[in-house]
């Protein structure tokens, strides 16, 4: 990455995870470096690294952040997971508008290149797809079983139709491309592996769905962190910008089961693997129950579903793609990576089978709860024989 030298690169939602992973990748270049967060970054930063807090749904404060920038690595979104998915309102602000407020800042102050981090769900939404490609068309917006993927749909294809476009700020055009990640795992993760460990620690990971033989894909942080490099790079003259206009696929290239790719987590923190298994069609009817009950209950008690709908799709369900077009223009090529490192973060603070007397005493609580909520249930009906 010689060629970023003195290059400087914006980063939307910088103090996320993966955003300060690719901050950090660059740094070592000699690139200037602004990270624009709403939230300040939870780790130092070298003191070249700049921080910039705003919001992306304020345009003012963007057009701010933009000035003198080079490239645009636009990765700040909402509602990946979780409850999130369910406020409708913040998804489409931060994914729609926030996306449109990006393009309009690098058109307006002359920032000629934009690499947006979108998602396999643009075209996903439930159908099995099998070593699939860019060539598939998006999947029709109202078949999206949720709206993070619809918004993240609609700000792809805004990126990609606003590649070419004229800046005025000075002379030349924008030049943009998508890359569609998989699941992003790594030691330090904070949206999807807290969540899944404190399951397990919970007790509650006590069964697993869907086909066995389904896959999925993932990819390791720093091979999505290599992917958006060299999509930068490919937007510029010195690569004839053969990543303009263009979408790719970017993950580990190894499809997996989804619960079989978590065993290494589970076996290593000290738990047994759950042998129960149940029909898909179950559990999405149990996901789709708990978010009529998180819509009407959401205002007063913002419960974390234990999975959305989206979620189930998303791991039990067949889906996984082609990396030929990202290794021929892009030069991509992931490297090989496994839990093992994971394991070791998430046992270096703590975890593991040595919490079980705090877990046990946890899951009797979530069993009193529950059972607590049944007898209100049962007794609303009707005595027979009254």
């Amino acid at each position: 990455m010689e060629r970023a030298g003195g290059n400087t690169f914006l980063i939307t939602g910088g103090c996320g995870y993966f955003g300060y992973r690719l901050a950090c990748s660059l740094h070592k270049t000699g690139a200037k470096i602004l990270l624009f967060d709403a939230m300040p970054p939870s780790q130092e930063l070298p003191e070249d690294i700049v921080f910039v807090q705003g919001d992306v749904r304020e345009y003012g404060q963007v057009e701010k952040a933009v000035t003198g920038v080079d490239c645009v690595f636009h990765i700040a979104s909402y509602g990946m997971s979780g409850r999130e998915q369910l406020n409708r309102h913040l998804i489409e602000a931060v994914n729609v508008q926030g996306t449109q407020n990006v393009l309009r800042a690098c058109v307006e102050h002359g920032v000629s290149r934009l690499v947006y981090t979108s998602t396999f769900n643009v075209v996903f939404g439930g159908q099995v797809i099998e070593n699939g490609d860019e060539r598939l068309p998006y999947l029709p917006l109202h078949l999206h079983p949720d709206h993070y993927s619809r918004t993240k749909s609609i700000a792809e294809m805004a990126v990609l139709k606003a590649n070419g476009s004229a800046l005025t700020a000075g002379p030349g055009v924008l030049r943009t491309c998508a890359l569609r990640p998989a699941g992003i795992y790594g030691p330090g993760e904070q949206r999807h592996l807290p969540r899944i460990v404190g399951y397990i620690e919970r007790g509650v990971f006590r069964f697993v769905y869907g086909n066995p033989s389904s896959l999925v894909e993932f990819v390791h942080v720093d091979n999505l962190v290599s992917a958006h490099e060299l999509a930068a790079e490919a937007l510029t003259a010195e690569k004839q910008h053969r990543s303009a206009g263009q979408a790719y696929f970017i993950s580990d290239g190894k499809p997996v089961n989804n619960f079989e790719f978590f065993r290494p987590l589970v076996e290593g923190l000290g738990y047994p693997f759950p042998k129960v298994r149940l029909p898909i069609s179950l559990v999405y009817f149990f996901a789709f129950l708990t978010e009529m009950i998180h819509h009407f209950v959401g205002p007063v008690y913002n419960f974390q579903p234990l999975l959305t709908r989206t979620e189930v799709y998303k791991t039990g369900v067949t889906h996984y793609f082609s990396m030929a077009k990202a290794r021929v223009e892009l030069g991509y090529e992931p490297q090989e990576y496994n839990l093992e490192e994971v394991v070791a973060w998430f046992r270096g603070r703590g975890h593991g089978k040595k919490c079980q007397r705090s877990s046990i005493g946890r899951l009797l609580l979530d069993v009193l709860f529950v059972c607590a909520a049944v007898a209100v249930a049962l007794s609303f009906l009707p005595v027979v024989g009254s």
